[in-house]
């Protein structure tokens, strides 16, 4: 049996924000520049239109290798907006999601409606089309507030480091200096990272320990209500 409604129906789209990593040169955001009006050539998120046939996930998975050359990452849903007049064609929702990736890892290349891609650091970013200012804010919010209770972070690190680059990771994200004896009590005392019989080489100041991290240990910890917290 097929249904007609009588309500006007609402457009859906979904929009990425993805904060990407490299060193200490600072988080980044990647943004696309509009080829089609509205907010022609202006700078936004990467996102569009959710097909009738697809999940929300798989629209802003596609939407996001469509216009950035960007894939195979975990994006994660962070939050729903609505405001009437966010959208000057229709009455348009948006689903935004996130993720934080290895800049060395996602090369971009502007196709189909963007004219360009590229990272902007997240303290200098461009006017953004739409609302996705807030959307950017509000998920940088989101991204330093849950690097602080899940280990996420360590998925930007070799996979041998020391205490050190993990430090900076965590400043560069938090955009705030640690104190480095509190913070190294704290990530030791966890027990989350295996110290390895090595140290640095090719450094000109003293080779300093190299860890790994353990996520056996933490999934173990998390199910018996371990809480990271830093």
């Amino acid at each position: 049996m097929s249904y007609c409604y009588a309500y006007p129906r609402a457009g859906l789209t979904v929009d990425c924000a993805v904060f990407g990593l490299n060193g200490q040169d600072g988080l980044k955001v990647l943004l696309i520049q509009r080829q089609l009006p509205p907010f022609e050539q202006q700078w936004a998120l990467p996102g569009g239109f959710v097909r009738p046939e697809e999940s929300l996930e798989a629209a802003a998975l596609r939407e996001l290798a469509e216009e950035t050359g960007v894939r195979h990452l975990f994006l994660e849903q962070l939050y729903t907006f609505g405001r009437v007049d966010r959208d000057p064609r229709d009455r348009i929702i948006t689903v935004a999601y996130y993720a934080l990736v290895n800049l060395h890892d996602h090369a971009v290349q502007a196709a189909t409606d963007a004219r360009a891609a590229r990272w902007f650091a997240v303290e200098d970013l461009p006017p953004l089309a739409f609302d996705h200012c807030e959307i950017a804010q509000v998920a940088l919010t989101r991204l330093r507030n849950k690097i602080r209770y899940e280990p996420i972070g360590f998925e930007l690190l070799p996979g041998k480091f020391t205490l050190t680059q993990l430090q900076q990771l965590y400043e560069v994200i938090l955009a705030a200096p640690l104190d480095k004896r509190n913070f190294r009590k704290k990530i030791l005392n966890m027990e989350l990272l295996i110290p390895l019989p090595e140290k640095q080489t090719g450094v000109a100041h003293r080779a300093a320990q190299l860890y790994q991290f353990d996520p056996q240990r933490y999934c173990q910890l998390k199910e018996k209500g371990f809480n990271f917290e830093l």
